[in-house]
C-alpha cells in the first residue's frame, strides 16, 4: 500500500472532517435528522476508512479491540443508566422529565444521553464486526484468483 500516495494524503485529510461530521450529527440529532445511530455508524466509517487504506495493523494500534469492546459495554450502561435514573428520581424508565428541575431541560438531558449511549455502542458494534471480518485469513491467496 506505500505506492498509494494520493490515496493516503487524502484519507489523511478526509479523516478528520468524517469524525467532527459524526459528532456534528450526535449532538444536533434531536434539532434535525440524524443521532445516535447515524452518528455511530459516521463515526465507525472514519476508523474503517483509515483501515481499509493503512492496514488493520495500524487502525488496531490506534483502537486495539479491547477498547472497542469497553466502548461497546459503555454505550449500553449509558442507554441503561440513564432509564434507572429515571427509576431512581421518581420517574419511569426512561422518563427524562425528572433528570432536571424543569422537565424540558430533563427531556433534553435524557435524549442527549440516550443518544450519546446508542452512538457510543453502534459505532464500536461496527468497528468490532468490522475487525472480526478483516482479521480472518483469506481461503484462497490474491493469486488464486
Amino acid at each position: 500500500m506505500e505506492h498509494h500516495l494520493i490515496l493516503r494524503v487524502i484519507t489523511k485529510i478526509l479523516i478528520a472532517p468524517i469524525l467532527i461530521f459524526a459528532f456534528y450529527v450526535q449532538f444536533h440529532g434531536d434539532y434535525s435528522p440524524g443521532g445516535g445511530f447515524q452518528a455511530g455508524i459516521i463515526f465507525a466509517v472514519g476508523f474503517i476508512l483509515y483501515a481499509l487504506v493503512f492496514g488493520l495493523r495500524p487502525t488496531k494500534k490506534v483502537l486495539p479491540e479491547w477498547v472497542v469492546h469497553k466502548f461497546m459495554a459503555l454505550g449500553v450502561l449509558i442507554f441503561a443508566g440513564t432509564g434507572v435514573a429515571g427509576l431512581m428520581m421518581g420517574g419511569n424508565y426512561l422518563n427524562y422529565s425528572v433528570l432536571a428541575e424543569i422537565p424540558q431541560k430533563g427531556q433534553h438531558l435524557g435524549l442527549l444521553l440516550i443518544e450519546f449511549g446508542v452512538g457510543t455502542t453502534v459505532a464500536a458494534v461496527m468497528i468490532s464486526i468490522f475487525y472480526a471480518f478483516a482479521g480472518r485469513p483469506p481461503r484462497i491467496s490474491d493469486e488464486d484468483w
